[in-house]
């Protein structure tokens, strides 16, 4: 997984290395005077150098996350527990030695003002969310061999289960992801949240690969794994399945026992990383080589050609000079036509947030109704846990939902954008990998009154009765019977039976009414904390958006500029230099050329 170098194209034409193309490339840029081309060609030759692969572990609790990390990395470092042990996500890249640091949320969620705060490697596992203010990440530095090859790898804190940040927070890693690793274990088949979960990760991220995890703990391993199948299918969910054990890995590990090795299933995963993260990537940072140097060769190709037309037709005259004013008419108009990219980008975001903000609240109300005729149909507080467990995983879905719609509907835009560019030959759209961040801390359902208990219920039940059996006594006592008697005493269990309903009726009601205004309470934080993620994340699509369009719209300008300058300077070039000028353009467009073919020579055929 070290530096990307391609040797021959697919119809088996050598090429040049792509460090050496990128080079030459940059080298081509400098001497046109370039800056602009050579800041962009510099970017990606620094990607080709450290071409560094993502890999995300996430899943329910309780999986074996952790305890997959330590087996992969064969390093006891991620904290492994019957609780929740990794509760901010911890970032896992090589190091010359060991070493922590707490990455803390600048103001507003601004990544330039974040803070950073270092921690004994020992004491990782006492980070929580709210420690040293607000902890995003934790970021981790080993020597490990693995990660030595570029792999940077992400264990995110359990979705679902009671105070966690959920499922949103893991989804917001993923488009930042080459692979996702989603972990279930083999001690029953898929639930209907991690389905959701893993929907909404395989949507994001192509290279996405569902876990079995403990299947040396689970003799029926085998069933859940058939059971497993039918539910992706069933939910049209195109993941491979990969069975495999930590614990027979690091046992592997440690007494340097193949067939144990085999037994873990940790080959088969180490087959899915190779063929989808490696390949996949190589053949991404190989296809952005080539674009990037094809569009750089065009542009540099546009002056000089310009240049020299105008040296080797000197007899031009006025002519020339009226067609080059006409041509730079045409290219100002030709600007003026693609800035409209600008206003398509605005109101592009502009109704986008509307759309998102809406089809947030729209998604948490519809749980809300939903929440509040189950509880008009049921006593709250016998089942408050489960509401809760079921209003987080919903909620959770719900968010997620949202925030995939947010990446497609931003990828709809950038193609929009794009079209405006079409009288520059088209334009390749940006990766919008790191428009999504991880979404705003958790909110927690608030807790009902509890039930009151029997001696509470036999208080109630005789400060009822005891009115009534007064009353009925007090009145038997004129035809001479005593003030207890049988009809008191019955009057009294009747009224008693009555006011012992009647509070059990109005607790209940006030229960239905304390359940709906804590539902109601834990929409709107969520609501308040998604929206002002969504927005924050609008903006920074935004940004990405404005930036990439912007640059290609000033090469393309400033290509158009230079050229019909050179052909300027070059019509009234003295005649002794024309020659020498004409010999070293064309040798400078020759390279241009053979740049150019090597680009192509990278791309698949079709």
């Amino acid at each position: 997984m070290g530096t990307v170098v391609v040797d021959e194209s697919a119809s088996g034409a050598t090429v040049l290395p792509l460090p050496t193309l990128l080079a030459e490339t940059i080298a081509a840029a400098r001497v046109a005077d370039r800056g602009d081309l050579v800041g962009r060609l510099e970017t990606l030759a620094e990607r080709v150098r450290d071409p560094r692969r993502r890999i995300v572990v996430a899943g329910m609790g309780n999986q074996g996350k952790s305890q997959f990390v330590n087996a992969l990395l064969n390093l006891e470092i991620s904290p492994v527990g019957d609780d929740a042990t990794t509760t901010v996500p911890l970032v896992f890249a090589s190091g010359p030695e060991p070493q922590a640091e707490v990455v803390l949320a600048g103001p507003d969620g601004n990544s330039a003002q974040e803070q950073r705060i270092t921690v004994p490697v020992s004491e990782i596992h006492t980070v929580t969310p709210n420690s040293h203010g607000r902890a995003t990440r934790l970021e981790v530095r080993v020597p490990n061999p693995l990660l030595a090859e570029g792999i940077v790898l992400v264990d995110t804190p359990a979705t679902g289960g009671h105070g966690n940040s959920g499922a949103a927070a893991v989804l917001a890693m993923v488009p930042t992801a080459d692979a996702v690793l989603v972990i279930s274990d083999a001690s029953t088949e898929l639930t209907e949240p991690e389905a959701d979960l893993l929907r909404q990760i395989a949507e994001l991220c192509p290279a996405t690969a569902l876990l079995l995890g403990k299947i040396d703990l689970y003799p029926h391993w085998r069933q859940v794994l058939d059971a497993d199948r039918e539910h992706l299918r069933h939910n049209r969910i195109d993941v491979p399945i990969l069975p495999i054990s930590a614990l027979l890995r690091t046992h592997a590990l440690r007494l340097q026992d193949e067939q144990l090795g085999r037994e873990s299933g940790f080959g088969e995963l180490y087959d899915f990383l190779r063929e989808q993260v490696v390949a996949r990537g190589r053949e991404a940072t190989r296809r952005a080589v080539a674009l990037d140097i094809s569009s750089a060769a065009e542009h540099l190709a546009l002056a000089l050609s310009s240049e020299l037309v105008a040296l080797r037709d000197p007899e031009r005259g006025e002519l020339a000079v009226r067609e080059l004013r006409t041509a730079r008419t045409e290219a100002e108009e030709l600007y003026r036509r693609t800035a409209t990219w600008q206003q398509t980008l605005g109101d592009g975001i502009t109704d986008l947030t509307g759309d998102i903000d809406h089809d947030l609240r729209d998604r948490l109300r519809n749980i809300g109704r939903t929440a509040e005729d189950w509880i008009d149909d049921n006593d709250p507080s016998r089942h408050w846990d489960r509401i809760e467990e079921w209003l987080t995983a919903t909620t959770d879905t719900a968010i997620g939902d949202n925030l995939l719609w947010t990446h497609a509907r931003a990828v709809q835009l950038a193609e929009r954008v794009g079209e405006h560019f079409l009288e520059f030959g088209g334009v390749e759209l940006p990766a919008l990998r790191h428009g999504l961040h991880p979404a705003a801390g958790a909110v927690t359902l608030a807790d009902l009154e509890p039930d009151l208990g029997l001696g509470h219920k036999l208080l109630v039940g005789m400060r009822g009765s005891y009115g009534g059996m007064v009353m009925i006594g007090l009145a038997s006592t004129v035809a001479g019977l005593a003030l207890i008697n049988p009809f008191s005493l019955g009057a009294g269990v009747l009224l008693g039976g009555k006011a012992f309903r009647d509070d059990k009726r109005e607790r209940l009601l006030r229960r239905r009414a304390e359940a709906k205004t804590a539902v109601r309470r834990y929409l709107d934080d969520v609501s308040f904390a998604a929206g002002k993620q969504s927005r924050d994340r609008l903006h920074r699509i935004h940004r990405l958006l404005r930036d990439h369009f912007t640059g290609i719209a000033d090469r393309s300008l400033r290509s158009i500029n230079d050229s019909l300058q050179a052909a300027q300077d070059a019509a009234g070039m003295e005649t002794a230099r024309r020659t020498a000028r004409c010999t070293e353009l064309e040798h400078q467009l020759h390279t241009v050329a053979q740049l150019r073919r090597h680009a192509d020579a990278l791309l698949p055929p079709g």
